[in-house]
């Protein structure tokens, strides 16, 4: 079952500035420093992370979404497709069923664990039981978890944004990433002072303001601290968490 708790004191088992090959930390999990910062626990992906540089979260396959399920009733811990996905054993564990129609859409689901497939059905355990029943109309996203396999933030985007690396994370390693409060950030262009930045869509892994005040399609990280220089990396107060 989904554990709920409140923001008191976490025992961490991981230094800020320390990597590790193996989790001490559930994925995601949320510390705070004493000066009000924020980071959450992730795992790099297949390429290294570098300090500085924002992170997004691994690109979801597009062929795991919208699938097709057998009816499952109010209270049942397993969805079935009917679909037919490749997936490898607990690719997704700790990632989300998401209801996206029909009967109990709305509704998102931790995933607890399910099988390797090859082009066939899947069973999928949940941590919790379902709440509204699902029909046979009813259609299935499946998400990994953000923080399983981030990469350095794409100019273009295939997922959203989840933080920025403090250190230089080894390939499939385990690390924070700060989510709220000063953080320095790689910058793309000239940053203007308390001015909202963007993930660049020029420089992977950079901030940039939104050009010409046009309403771009750009996900908001934080507001520049001071004004910026193109290629350095400067104070942004991150909004991420």
């Amino acid at each position: 079952m989904t554990q709920i708790t409140g923001t008191g004191p976490v025992v961490v088992a991981q230094g800020l500035y320390e990597e590790s090959s193996t989790a001490l930390h559930k994925l995601g999990e949320i510390v705070y420093s004493n000066d009000g910062r924020a980071f959450r626990y992730a795992k790099a992906g297949g390429t290294a992370l570098a300090p500085g540089k924002l992170q997004q979260s691994p690109a979801q396959d597009t062929g795991d979404h919208n699938l097709a399920i057998a009816a499952a009733d109010a209270g049942a811990i397993e969805i079935v497709t009917t679909a037919t996905p490749t997936v490898t054993a607990n690719q997704y564990a700790g990632g989300f069923a998401v209801i996206a129609d029909d009967a109990g859409e709305g509704y998102s689901y931790l995933i607890d664990s399910h099988p390797a497939t090859t082009a066939a059905a899947l069973t999928i355990t949940l941590a919790d039981k379902i709440v509204v029943a699902l029909t046979t109309a009813t259609t299935v996203d499946l998400i990994k978890n953000p923080y399983d396999g981030v990469i350095i933030q794409p100019t273009t985007v295939s997922s959203s944004p989840v933080g920025v690396a403090v250190k230089a994370i080894t390939a499939s390693y385990y690390g924070w990433l700060q989510v709220s409060g000063p953080c320095s950030v790689l910058l793309d262009g000239t940053i203007t002072v308390g001015t909202d930045v963007v993930a660049s869509d020029n420089v992977n892994g950079a901030v940039e303001v939104t050009a010409d005040g046009a309403a771009e399609i750009l996900s908001v990280v934080g507001t520049a601290m001071i004004a910026g220089t193109d290629t350095e990396y400067g104070p942004v107060m991150l909004k991420l968490l």
